[in-house]
């Protein structure tokens, strides 16, 4: 290596005036930190003490001649927080009340409006009076085949018996009539033969009131509850009433109270299964129909026994009715049951119109 370029070297890297060796070619104070050179033209402050937290710090004095610094802002204390302003609540019976809406005046009704309401209102029930009389039917008051069965063919039967007692040999009536007769001594011998063969015969035939009363009051009720209750109904009033009465009779025989041709007294119709079924039907019906036919023929029974031309019967026909009304828990369950089975086949389909 060339000598005069190493000298070269080293004379670049020591200060010209005091020969002291320059680490990166700028020259150090001796004896002092090495601060970055100042700008020039620029007279940068002598750092001074730092201000304690808390305190502020005093504008410097400007020299005489030199111009003063624009003022700055003010520093804060460190410790002086800056609080905002919280609203005052206001006062808890300051309370902003909703206007209240007045009232209008009830003004008169119109006279004429009403009128046209009242009007509107009895044009309508008078449309639904005539709409209800077209969907009755009278032949709905009369037993069929398929609508009533029971009473049909029962009315069927009664009707060929009451042809026999008009048209047939007096004797042979007779000797049929006493041999259906519920009396003491048949009762004895065959009470259910007996009791059946006795409700086979009207007395007075087919144009006697208990004819009619058998036809619309055994139809209106078995198109409520159905055939077999009601012939359960009937066949309570018939069979309670003639033990009813006939018992007590041979219990006054035996007692010596009575002969012994009391034994074999005629008691034969359909009397007081019919009473029976007018009881039970009046507990279906509306309250302004439901009265009237208990009165009605509760006037006939207690008529009848006032007379005291049967007693024995008359009683029967009273016990029957009662036996009748006793029956309304009974047959208003029947005819509720009876009406969610006919709604619940026409909702699936399988319902049939009954004529």
């Amino acid at each position: 290596m060339d000598p005069s370029a190493t000298a070269r070297a080293e004379a670049s890297l020591t200060d010209p005036e005091t020969g002291a060796p320059l680490l990166d070619g700028l020259p150090r104070q001796r004896g002092g930190p090495v601060t970055a050179p100042d700008r020039p033209g620029t007279g940068a402050p002598a750092p001074g003490p730092t201000p304690e937290p808390g305190t502020t710090t005093p504008r410097p004095t400007p020299e005489p001649g030199t111009a003063a610094p624009a003022p700055g802002p003010i520093p804060q204390p460190a410790t002086a927080a800056v609080l905002a302003p919280v609203a005052a609540p206001e006062p808890a019976t300051a309370a902003v009340l909703a206007p209240v809406a007045t009232p209008e005046p009830a003004t008169a009704p119109n006279p004429v409006a009403t009128g046209r309401s009242a009007a509107s209102g009895s044009a309508s029930l008078g449309v639904l009076a005539l709409r209800r009389l077209r969907t009755l039917h009278p032949w709905r008051l009369f037993p069929t085949p398929l609508g009533t069965p029971f009473t049909f063919g029962y009315a069927a039967v009664l009707v060929v018996t009451s042809l026999i007692t008009d048209y047939a040999d007096p004797s042979l009536v007779h000797a049929l009539h006493q041999g259906s007769s519920t009396d003491v001594a048949h009762l004895v011998q065959n009470p259910v033969l007996v009791l059946v063969a006795s409700a086979l015969w009207i007395v007075g035939g087919v144009a006697s009131p208990y004819a009619i009363g058998f036809l619309l009051v055994l139809t209106a009720l078995e198109r409520r509850i159905g055939g077999l209750r009601t012939a359960g109904v009937f066949l309570l009033g018939h069979v309670v009433a003639t033990l009813a009465t006939e018992v007590p009779v041979g219990i006054s025989v035996l007692a010596g109270h009575l002969p012994d041709s009391s034994l074999h007294r005629l008691d034969y119709g359909i009397s007081f299964g019919v009473a029976a079924s007018v009881g039970a039907l009046a507990g279906l019906l509306t309250p302004w129909l439901r009265w009237p036919v208990l009165v009605a023929f509760g006037t006939m029974f207690v008529g009848d026994l006032i007379a005291f031309t049967d007693p024995m019967t008359d009683w029967g026909h009273v016990m029957s009715l009662a036996l009748g009304v006793s029956t309304w828990p009974l047959v208003r369950r029947w005819r509720t049951a009876r009406g969610s089975v006919r709604d619940h086949r026409t909702a699936s389909g399988l319902g049939t119109a009954v004529p």
